[in-house]
C-alpha cells in the first residue's frame, strides 16, 4: 500500500554517501523503479522527496555514467510528476543548462531531452531562450576546462535552443526572443562545423514556425534563392548549410505557406546538391527533397517528376550514410502526405525500399523499415499493407508480408524529427 516509501531510504543513501558506483546503481535502479510504478503511487509529495538528493548530487563531481544516471532518472521523475514539481522547474533548468557543457556527449545529450520533459512545465521560458542564444554563440560563461570543447558545447546548447523552442515557444513573453534566436541560427549556418549547421538550421526552422511565413520566406529567400547564382563556386559548407536549413524550414508546419516562386527555386536547388560531388551535402540533399515533396500541393506528379533522381541516393553502389539519407527524406514526406507511397505514383520508390529493407547493409535495412513502417501506416492496423498488397506484383507483395509480419508489426513507434 505504500508503494515505493519502504525501498527509498536505501537508493538515498546509496545516492547521497555512495562512492561512483553505488550512486550510478542507485540513480538507475530508481529510474527502473519509477518507470514500473503505476502513477497512483507516485504522488507529487512522494516524487519531491526523490527529487532532493537527485538535484543535490549532480553538481559534484561524478563520473559521467553517474550524471547519465541521474538526468535520466531527472527525466522519469518529470514525466511522472508533471504539475507537483513546479517549484522544483528552476532547480532543474540549471541542472540541465549546466549538463549542456559537460565533457561527456551522452551526459549533453540527455540533458537535452531533459528539457523537452521540462517546457510543459515551465513558465519563464525568455531567460532561458536567451542563455542559451548566448551560450551557443559561444558568449557563456559556462565554458571552462572542465567542460567539453566550444564546438561541442555550442551543437549541444543550439540543439537545446531548438528543442525550448519547439516545445516552449509558444510560451515566450518578450518580443525579441524568437528573432534573437533566429540570428543565431543564421550566424551558426554558415559555421565550419557540419554538427554545428544542421543543429543551427533546426532552430531557425522552429523559430521561423514562431514567426510566420514572411519571416520564413525571407530566410529561404537571404540563405537560399539567393545563392543560386553563384551556387556552383560555393563551398561544400555552404551548400549543405543551404539544403539544412531547406529541410528544417519546410519540414515544420510553415512549410506549406511558403511562397510558391521560392518553393520552385529550393526544389531546383536541392536536385542540383543532390549530384553534388561531396558526399555531405548529397546526404542533406536527399533528406531536403523529402521535405519538399511533403510540402507539394501535387505530390503525385512531383513523385513522377523526383522519383528517378531520388532512386539514383538508393543504389546499392553509393555511400551507405546517402543511402540512409534518402531513407529519411522518405520518412518526412510519407508524414507529411500520408497514403502517398501507397499509390500506383509511390509504388515504385515503396518498391526500392522493400529491397533494401531486405539486402541493404544492416543499418541501411533499420532506415527502410522505419520508411515502410510510415508508408504503410503499420501503426493503425493492416489496412495501409492491404492498399500496397493491391497495387504490388506477386513477388513484391509476398516479400512485403514477410517482412510486415516478421519485423514492421515489432515497432513501435517513428520519430522523423531529429
Amino acid at each position: 500500500p505504500k508503494g515505493l516509501e519502504p525501498l527509498l531510504p536505501i537508493y538515498q543513501r546509496g545516492i547521497l554517501y555512495g562512492d561512483s558506483t553505488v550512486r550510478e546503481t542507485s540513480a538507475a535502479g530508481l529510474g527502473e523503479l519509477i518507470k514500473i510504478t503505476s502513477n497512483k503511487y507516485l504522488a507529487g509529495p512522494f516524487l519531491i522527496k526523490l527529487t532532493g538528493p537527485l538535484l543535490r548530487i549532480v553538481g559534484d563531481r561524478n563520473p559521467s555514467a553517474v550524471k547519465i544516471a541521474i538526468v535520466q532518472t531527472l527525466g522519469l521523475i518529470l514525466t511522472k510528476g508533471g504539475p507537483a514539481l513546479r517549484a522544483f522547474v528552476p532547480q532543474f533548468q540549471t541542472t540541465f543548462v549546466k549538463a549542456l557543457s559537460d565533457p561527456s556527449r551522452m551526459v549533453r545529450i540527455e540533458a537535452i531531452k531533459a528539457l523537452a520533459l521540462l517546457m510543459p512545465l515551465s513558465t519563464r521560458v525568455d531567460p532561458l531562450i536567451k542563455e542559451l542564444v548566448a551560450s551557443s554563440l559561444g558568449k557563456s560563461s559556462n565554458v571552462s576546462v572542465e567542460t567539453a570543447g566550444l564546438v561541442a558545447i555550442q551543437t549541444a546548447t543550439l540543439e537545446a535552443l531548438a528543442v525550448v523552442l519547439r516545445h516552449g515557444g509558444k510560451k515566450v513573453k518578450l518580443p525579441e526572443s524568437i528573432p534573437s534566436s533566429l540570428e543565431a541560427g543564421k550566424e551558426l549556418v554558415v559555421h565550419e562545423d557540419d554538427g554545428i549547421r544542421e543543429s543551427a538550421a533546426k532552430v531557425i526552422g522552429y523559430a521561423c514556425e514562431l514567426l510566420g511565413a514572411n519571416e520564413a520566406n525571407e530566410v529561404i529567400q537571404e540563405f537560399v534563392v539567393d545563392k543560386m547564382p553563384t551556387l556552383s563556386s560555393s563551398s561544400s559548407e555552404v551548400k549543405h548549410g543551404i539544403a539544412c536549413i531547406c529541410r528544417r524550414v519546410l519540414t515544420t508546419s510553415i512549410g506549406e505557406e511558403i511562397d510558391s516562386k521560392i518553393y520552385d527555386s529550393i526544389s531546383s536547388i536541392i536536385q542540383i546538391l543532390m549530384k553534388d560531388d561531396k558526399s555531405m551535402v548529397r546526404e542533406a540533399a536527399f533528406v531536403a527533397i523529402g521535405a519538399v515533396l511533403g510540402c507539394s500541393d501535387d505530390a503525385k506528379s512531383s513523385l513522377s517528376r523526383l522519383e528517378k533522381s531520388i532512386a539514383k541516393g538508393m543504389d546499392s553502389k553509393e555511400e551507405i550514410e546517402v543511402q540512409k539519407a534518402v531513407a529519411k527524406g522518405l520518412c518526412i514526406t510519407a508524414t507529411k502526405q500520408p497514403g502517398l507511397f501507397r499509390t500506383q505514383e509511390g509504388l515504385f520508390l515503396t518498391n526500392n525500399a522493400l529491397k533494401l529493407a531486405m539486402s541493404g547493409a544492416q543499418r541501411v535495412q533499420f532506415s527502410y523499415n522505419d520508411f515502410l513502417w510510415l508508408a504503410l501506416d503499420v501503426g493503425n492496423g493492416e489496412s495501409g499493407l492491404d492498399e500496397y498488397l493491391n497495387l504490388a506484383h506477386f513477388d513484391q507483395a509476398k516479400t512485403m508480408k514477410a517482412i510486415y509480419s516478421k519485423v514492421l508489426v515489432k515497432i513501435k513507434s517513428v520519430d522523423d524529427s531529429d
